[in-house]
């Protein structure tokens, strides 16, 4: 079998966990022997058995796939739609079925709806992203599978290690993960913090504000960029006295599941991904100010409860 990966979003553009689950699910198909290859644009000599869309395939784009013979596989995440409140959600129902009432069918085919329903399979992280699948945009439940970012053997194989005093935060430098307002709150609570990533451009006021941020507090705030090593990540993770993700959307954070795999306390915001992905097996942290976060930050570092990775996911 050939399955053609395709995605809409350049790596060189967008680095991050959705990079790594697309090289992690090409690398974990080619050990069960399943070819894979990126779909080449330009190549009309181009043979697959199956395409699979990281993101929402655009509908026109589905239907030319079926006519040359490939099944659909869609991947999208619903990062921005999972982390909405269930009154939004709700609302955004409605309105839905008003559109698909008035507009024209051609007009209909931009929005790409449609391609939920004829996809041969819709691939979830997390089954709070199903549900959204099927109420939201009408995927049929029986071709909704959830499927889990799986974690690397590196993060599962690690070994314990002492606990040190730093935090540690594995994310882009980007408002929507929210990292100057996390660094604000540990440099209120005076709680050292490790920030590990990178912004998609260090030219942005975000990212400014935050290496900003660092310059003035080396005492509490750790920046040296992002760390490619796995293992030394894991150790990190090993070594540190709590992850932390205050993000204000998520899908299934891949970064949160690797210190969790390395028995590292959670410390994420209180959003549906998180409470359906972790449950009680994580301290959870509402939005709010950096004086209120910088509360929840001395409270997290009081304690330390132990993880262990189950069923790729965090179990107490």
């Amino acid at each position: 079998m050939k399955v053609l990966f395709n995605c809409h979003v350049p790596f060189a553009f967008a680095h991050g966990g959705g990079q790594i689950q697309i090289e992690q699910t090409k690398s974990a198909l080619e050990k069960v022997g399943v070819q894979v290859e990126p779909l080449r644009w330009w190549d009309e000599q181009q043979k697959g058995d199956l395409l699979q869309h990281f993101g929402r395939i655009p509908t026109y784009l589905l239907q030319s796939a079926r006519e040359k013979g490939l099944k659909v596989i869609q991947a999208e995440l619903l990062t921005e739609a999972g982390s909405r409140s269930p009154l939004r959600l709700e609302c955004e129902g409605v309105v839905r079925r008003v559109v698909r009432r008035i507009l024209p069918q051609n007009m209909l085919m931009t929005l790409s709806w449609e391609s939920y329903r004829l996809a041969d399979a819709c691939v979830a992280l997390t089954p709070w992203e199903a549900r959204l699948m099927h109420q939201l945009f009408g995927a049929p439940e029986a071709r909704i599978h959830v499927v889990p970012n799986g974690v690397e053997q590196v993060f599962l194989e690690s070994l314990p290690a002492q606990r040190g005093q730093w935090l540690v935060s594995t994310a882009t430098v980007t408002e929507r993960k929210r990292v100057v307002e996390l660094a604000e709150a540990a440099v209120i609570a005076a709680t050292p913090l490790w920030i590990i990533g990178k912004p998609y451009s260090e030219t942005s006021s975000y990212a400014q504000k935050f290496l900003e941020l660092t310059r003035k507090h080396p005492q509490v705030l750790r920046y040296e960029g992002p760390i490619a090593d796995r293992a030394k990540l894991a150790q990190i993770y090993r070594e540190a006295r709590g992850f932390v993700l205050l993000s204000t959307m998520e899908s299934l954070s891949l970064s949160a599941l690797e210190a969790a795999a390395c028995g590292c306390p959670l410390l994420l915001t209180d959003l549906p991904w998180a409470r359906t992905s972790f449950s009680k097996d994580a301290t959870y942290c509402p939005m709010t100010s950096p004086d209120a976060t910088a509360k929840v930050l001395k409270t997290f570092t009081s304690a330390r409860p132990i993880y262990q990775l189950h069923n790729g996911l965090c179990r107490g």
